[in-house]
C-alpha cells in the first residue's frame, strides 16, 4: 500500500534474518522456519523475478522451500536449481509428483533432481491426490508408494508425504491405507472450517501421528484477502497446530511482508480464533475455494489462471 505513490512499508532494513520463528517439523526432527517459500505462483512473473525472491527469501532466514514437478512445466524447480545449490546444506527442499505409477514417480523424481541440480530432495512428496480412486492406484502393485520407499532407501530424498486439496476424505483414505508418511500437507485458512474441512477432518490425526504438518492457500489464492488482512489470514493459519506454511509471492514486497508477520507472530487465542471463523462464514463454500469439490450445486468461481500448489 502507499500514499500518492509513495511507499509507507516499513524500512527494510528493519527486516533481520534469523528472526522468523522455527518450528520442529514433526518427527522428522527437522527445524523449519514457519513460513516457506513455495514455486506455485512462479508462472506470474519472469524466471529473473522469481530467482530473486529465491534469494531474497533465503537472505531473510527462511531455510523451507516448497516445488513441484509440475510447477510451470519444470521451471519453478529450475529456478530453484539456479539459486539454491550454494546454500543446499542450510535448506529443506521439497518437491512432489502427480505420477501414480512406480515407473512413471522415479521418471519424475530423476528430472526434478536434475532441476534442482541436487542429489537428493529432503522431502518428496504424492502430489495432489484428489480422488480415493487414486489412491487404490498408488497402493495397487507398481504403483507410486513403490517408488516413494525406494526413493527414501536410496538417499534419493530423506522424508516422504503426501499433498491435496480437493476432499478431506480422501486425505483420511491416505491416511488409512499407510502409516508411514514423514509429512503431509493441506489447505487450511480461516473459511475451512466451513466446507469440507481439512482442519476438522485431517489435521487431528496428523497432529496424533506426530507428522510434520504443512499449510497451504493461507489466503485462499488472495480471495480471502477481499475480506481479511494479510496478517489475520497467516495469524490464523500459524495458530493451529501445523510446523510450516508454504507462501507463494509474486513480489520481494509480498515476501517481506510474509516475513514481518511472521517475525512479530504471537498465537491467537481460541476465542479470536472462534471470531475468526464466525467473520468467515458468510464468504464460506466452492464459490471461494474453488479446488474443493463442490457438493453444494453451486457454479464454483473460477479464477483467471488457477493455481493448484501444495
Amino acid at each position: 500500500a502507499g500514499v500518492n505513490g509513495w511507499s509507507v512499508r516499513a524500512d527494510v532494513s528493519q527486516l533481520k534474518a534469523g528472526d522468523i520463528p522455527m518450528r520442529v517439523f514433526g518427527k522428522t526432527g527437522e527445524k523449519l522456519t514457519i513460513i516457506g517459500q513455495a514455486g506455485g505462483r512462479f508462472p506470474l512473473i519472469s524466471k529473473e523475478e522469481a530467482e530473486a525472491i529465491v534469494l531474497r527469501a533465503y537472505e531473510l532466514g527462511i531455510n523451507y522451500f516448497d516445488n513441484a514437478h509440475s510447477y510451470w512445466d519444470g521451471r519453478s524447480e529450475e529456478v530453484y536449481g539456479a539459486v539454491l545449490p550454494p546454500f543446499r546444506k542450510k535448506v529443506f527442499i521439497t518437491t512432489k509428483s502427480v505420477k501414480r505409477t512406480r515407473k512413471g514417480a522415479e521418471e519424475e523424481l530423476n528430472l526434478s533432481l536434475k532441476r534442482l541440480k541436487t542429489d537428493y530432495v529432503d522431502l518428496w512428496q504424492i502430489h495432489s491426490v484428489n480422488e480415493k480412486a487414486e489412491v487404490q492406484e498408488i497402493f495397487a502393485p507398481g504403483g507410486a508408494i513403490e517408488a516413494f520407499e525406494a526413493a527414501k532407501k536410496a538417499g534419493k530424498c530423506r522424508f516422504i508425504g503426501f499433498t491435496g486439496h480437493h476432499d478431506p476424505a480422501v486425505h483420511l483414505e491416505m491416511l488409512k491405507a499407510y502409516d508411514k508418511y514423514d509429512t503431509i500437507l493441506m489447505p487450511l485458512h480461516i473459511a475451512d472450517p466451513a466446507y469440507l474441512s481439512f482442519e476438522k477432518q485431517v489435521l487431528p490425526i496428523a497432529v496424533e501421528r506426530g507428522m510434520g504438518i504443512q499449510g497451504m492457500k493461507n489466503f485462499a489464492n488472495a480471495k480471502l484477502l477481499q475480506s481479511f488482512s494479510a496478517s489475520e489470514c497467516l495469524r490464523y493459519v500459524l495458530s493451529l497446530p501445523v510446523h510450516c506454511t508454504a507462501i507463494g509471492c509474486t513480489t520481494i514486497g509480498q515476501l517481506e511482508d510474509d516475513v514481518r508477520i511472521a517475525q512479530q507472530f504471537k498465537p491467537y487465542s481460541a476465542e479470536q480464533m472462534v471470531a475468526l471463523r464466525e467473520r468467515a462464514k458468510s464468504i464460506k463454500g466452492p464459490s471461494l475455494e474453488d479446488w474443493k469439490r463442490n457438493v453444494e450445486g453451486q457454479v464454483a468461481m473460477t479464477s483467471r489462471q488457477p493455481y493448484h500448489g501444495g
